[in-house]
């Protein structure tokens, strides 16, 4: 069992969705977001997600997108998210979310060895799919990373089955179709789209897109095993800073424990 693993059975027992909360590496600077990661943290997120800045994001919203382009701007490097992961990592389950071609330029065994080596347990990768992926699944096995792929409510049960099969630690599950963003109602598709997972595989499902505060939380809670927070976070540390992320997370966990 891998530490992901552990985790979601530790929030099974808690009769709990584990709450999974997004910043990205190197925004707006390292420091400050490694210091916002430990506030999320401390709020009660109980697995990070590591946004590695890349040019030509695949699904973030204008939020994210802006919290990347000066990530970018301020020289954030690869060696910054190995860092940012190892700091992370050090209190709770750490993965990175990116987009597929800065793992392919810089060599999907090295990237896989360099993030198993700073404590990283996985990879989110939103823009490859399994039956695209063997290097990465190979690469994952022999550096004990986890495997996390993207499902959506536009995909064909085969498609899930197949999905599903690939993916260890858990499953994201898309709420809603379209770019990531905070929203003022979360989807309907969602809970049609966990069960349709649940027919054929055991594998955990996180939601993500478009949760923003403790209500929805509660309600994505009811049926998916773990919340996933990321534009609504990055807001906060926007407009209020760590001790905006650390109360936003402190609500939203809150929420997922309702």
């Amino acid at each position: 069992m891998s530490v992901i693993d552990d985790l979601f059975a530790r929030t099974r027992t808690e009769n709990r969705a584990a709450l999974v909360g997004y910043l990205p590496a190197g925004y707006p600077d390292k420091a400050t977001s490694i210091a916002a990661i430990e506030a999320m943290i401390d709020g009660g997120v109980d697995l990070v997600e590591v946004g590695l800045p890349y040019s030509d994001p695949v699904m973030d919203g204008p939020v994210i997108q802006a919290a990347v382009s000066q990530a970018l701007a301020a020289g954030t490097r690869l060696s910054d998210v190995f860092d940012v992961v190892r700091a992370s990592a050090a209190r709770v389950p750490t993965v990175v979310m990116t987009s597929w071609n800065p793992v392919e330029q810089f060599g999907v065994d090295k990237f896989a060895a360099a993030l198993s080596e700073a404590g990283g347990s996985g990879l989110i990768t939103p823009d490859i799919t399994p039956d695209e992926a063997s290097p990465w699944l190979e690469a994952s096995q022999a550096h004990g990373l986890d495997r996390i792929f993207l499902v959506a409510p536009s995909s064909t049960d085969a498609r899930i089955a197949m999905t599903a099969r690939a993916s260890s630690g858990f499953l994201y599950a898309t709420a809603v179709m379209g770019v990531t963003g905070a929203r003022d109602a979360t989807s309907s598709a969602a809970p049609i789209l966990v069960e349709r997972v649940r027919q054929v595989s055991d594998v955990a499902v996180g939601v993500g897109l478009g949760i923003s505060n403790g209500t929805q939380a509660a309600e994505v809670a009811q049926y998916a095993d773990a919340v996933i927070v990321g534009s609504a976070l990055v807001r906060a540390l926007t407009d209020g800073g760590t001790d905006a992320v650390r109360a936003l997370a402190e609500e939203l966990r809150e929420g997922v424990g309702r």
